[in-house]
Parts: C-alpha cells; structure tokens; sequence
C-alpha cells in the first residue's frame, strides 16, 4: 500500500478547529488542498501529520501552536504615530490593514488607537494557538 512520503505531491481534504471545536477553515465544498510534501508549503505540524498516511485514511492531528503559526510576539506589535497614517483611513480596532514590510506587503490588524499613535499587530491571526485538524488523504502523487 503506497504512504506519502517527502517528495510527493498530495491532496488532502481538511477541517482545522480551535481548542473551544470552532472551525476556523476547511476545504469541505471545495477542491482538496494539494501541496507536495516536504516543501515547507504548509506548517509543520500538518505535514508532519500527512506524512505516512495511506491513500484514503482519515487521520486527527492536535498540532501545537509551535508547530502551527508559532507563539505569539511582541516585537510584532508596531507603533505608528498618527502623523504617518494616510488621511483617508480612520483607523477603528480590528480594522485589517497592510504595511510595506521592505519589498512586501504584510497583513496587519489595528489593536488600540491612541490620539498620537495606532498599534498593529502583525502576529498570524492563529499565532499562539494550538490546532486540531481532521486530515482525509485523497490523492497521492
């Protein structure tokens, strides 16, 4: 019986929950999620939990959170004084914004707005939490 092993191309049909069992994402009503194994395109935990799979086995993985989106960290929480703000956007908590980080862009969220600065927080919306997939190995290679 063929198991995914590093190198090879798979599909996988997924559904990720947070600790409280509230889905956060899943490919249920869509295309299986297809990746090749190995190449760093899914966090580690994932691909450690595919790996070995049997072509049709459904397997859970409780992934923690170092393994997931990493712990979350305070020197990605950035100050910017209002001055820099552009005047078109009013800032609000929990607006979703993105800064130029050298020759990309990265997805922030406004966490607190202060009459001088905004704070952002360019953690991963699932940084710091620890994950529960439930994996279905459709297709391998």
């Amino acid at each position: 019986m063929s198991v995914a092993k590093n190198g090879h191309p798979v599909k996988v049909h997924y559904t990720g929950k947070l600790e409280d069992g509230s889905v956060f994402d899943s490919s249920e009503g869509r295309d299986p999620l297809a990746f090749t194994l190995g190449q760093g395109q899914m966090i580690p935990g994932f691909e450690q939990a595919v790996l070995g799979m049997a072509l049709g086995e459904v397997r859970e993985a409780n992934i923690p959170s170092k393994e997931a989106y990493g712990e979350r960290s305070d020197e990605l929480l950035v100050e910017v004084p209002i001055a820099q703000v552009p005047a078109d956007i009013k800032p609000e908590i929990g607006m979703q914004l993105a800064i130029n980080d050298g020759d990309k862009s990265r997805p922030v969220v406004v966490t607190a707005v202060e009459p001088d600065k905004i704070v952002l927080d360019a953690n991963h919306p699932l940084a710091g939490k620890d994950l529960t997939f439930q994996i279905e190995l459709v297709e391998i290679g």
